[in-house]
């Protein structure tokens, strides 16, 4: 097979709703690396978006998910449960944070997390309008879209968005936005808009994702906490592409020491198994009737006994540790090529979640075309890199935190390698 045959029949097959960043067709896959149909080896600093932070394929989770295919696939957790999601949700009550009791619930997706949250939200304060933030990313459903802060692609063409979603600006110092005006805006936004007195939960990516992997400043999360507290709102943390040791910690809002009411989680939840969750203070999770949450596929069997042995590795392989110390030598490594590539203006990100944003030389104009220039040739030469935020100039890392030494310095020096090949057009 070639790629640019399959490519072809894609055209034809395929929604062209559904964007590709590359076309090269996988064949197989293992811990860092990836082989085409051609036979051609890649090294993934995309790890499915997120998705496999324990790697492509790690042993323990394929046993556990082989060893669950034997017993049985699914019987719907809602008809017939079963005692390895009770376990799971017991574990995940016990590290999201928060020092109050917790429950969960397990559905499928990150969006179907988000929409789950709002619904319990809603239920618990018997309030209807949502507070979300201009560069966060929620998914793709018609909930996911409205609270999501950016236009292109993602609400291009599909019509209205729900009511009762307000946004303000996330604050980023490095596009003048501070959190002395986010703030306001909110104030702003709760005279003009929406009485807080109807708001029933803001919700926030602790480090946006999609957005361009900002942190959200301490005071900033501090003042919402209170502001939260202060109105009767609840604090929603979208822990989807941040969670599972990607920031060092196993949550990023372990960070802060601040806790939010509820967290949604999905992508390296269960290491390339789709399984989502949403965790909550018990009294909230108990809000919505029986039967009101829920889904065929919610808690799948086989999501759930890879969930499991994800968490067995993240101690036994303790990737919390693992994922600061990549971050640092990537880190290090980016600030050693700022005076060869004056395009660098800022390198950022907690643990192993980071990013590296482009200008264009000297200026303070976002350059997409720099680090669409720089993941090109970093595809060339066999790294898969992607891009983010609102201006499409930031390049995010995201290798499997399981990365061997050898194959992380071998990606590195294909960076170096791109972003000066990129200098030069």
């Amino acid at each position: 097979m070639e790629n640019a045959k399959i490519a072809l029949r894609k055209n034809d097959a395929i929604s062209h709703g559904v964007g590709m960043m590359t076309q090269i067709y996988v064949d197989r896959a293992e811990n860092s690396e990836v082989w085409d149909v051609e036979g051609r080896r890649y090294i993934d600093f995309a790890s499915g978006i997120a998705v496999v932070n324990t790697g492509h394929r790690h042993p323990k989770v394929i046993e556990a998910v082989k060893a669950q295919i034997d017993r049985f696939t699914h019987t719907c957790h809602q008809v017939l449960p079963y005692e390895n999601y009770v376990s799971l949700a017991e574990r995940l009550n016990a590290i999201v944070p928060g020092d109050f009791d917790k429950k969960t619930v397990f559905v499928t997706t990150g969006a179907e997390a988000v929409e789950n949250a709002i619904k319990i939200a809603r239920a618990a304060t018997g309030r209807n309008a949502i507070i979300a933030f201009s560069g966060g990313f929620h998914g793709r459903t018609f909930m996911g879209m409205s609270l999501t802060g950016k236009v292109v692609p993602y609400k291009v063409g599909f019509g209205s968005m729900l009511t009762d979603v307000f946004h303000a600006p996330f604050p980023v110092p490095l596009h003048d936005v501070s959190t002395e005006q986010s703030l306001a805006a909110l104030e702003t936004l709760f005279k003009a808009d929406v009485d807080p007195a109807r708001v029933a939960a803001i919700i926030l990516e602790p480090v946006q994702g999609e957005g361009g992997f900002y942190e959200v400043p301490k005071e900033f999360l501090v003042a919402l906490r209170a502001l939260c507290d202060k109105h009767g709102m609840l604090l929603i943390a979208d822990e989807v592409q941040s969670g599972f040791a990607r920031t060092g910690k196993m949550f990023a809002m372990e960070h802060y020491g601040i806790s939010a009411d509820i967290t949604t989680m999905a992508k390296s939840l269960a290491g390339g198994f789709p399984l989502a969750a949403v965790t909550g203070r018990a009294d909230i999770m108990d809000a919505p009737k029986p039967g009101g949450l829920g889904g065929t596929y919610g808690g799948s069997p086989l999501g759930i006994a890879a969930a499991h042995a994800v968490l067995d590795v993240i101690e036994e392989e303790k990737l919390c540790d693992r994922a600061n110390m990549l971050g640092a030598r990537l880190k290090q490594r980016l600030e050693g090529m700022r005076s060869a590539i004056p395009e660098i203006v800022d390198i950022r990100g907690p643990g192993f979640m980071n990013a590296v944003e482009f200008n264009k030389a000297e200026t303070k104009t976002p350059s997409p075309d720099f680090a669409n220039l720089v993941k090109a040739h970093a595809l060339e030469r066999g790294l898969i890199l992607l891009t983010c935020g609102v201006y499409g100039n930031v390049i995010r890392f995201l290798s499997p935190i399981t990365i061997q030494d050898d194959v992380f310095n071998e990606a590195l020096d294909i960076l170096e390698e791109s972003m000066k090949a990129a200098r030069k057009g």
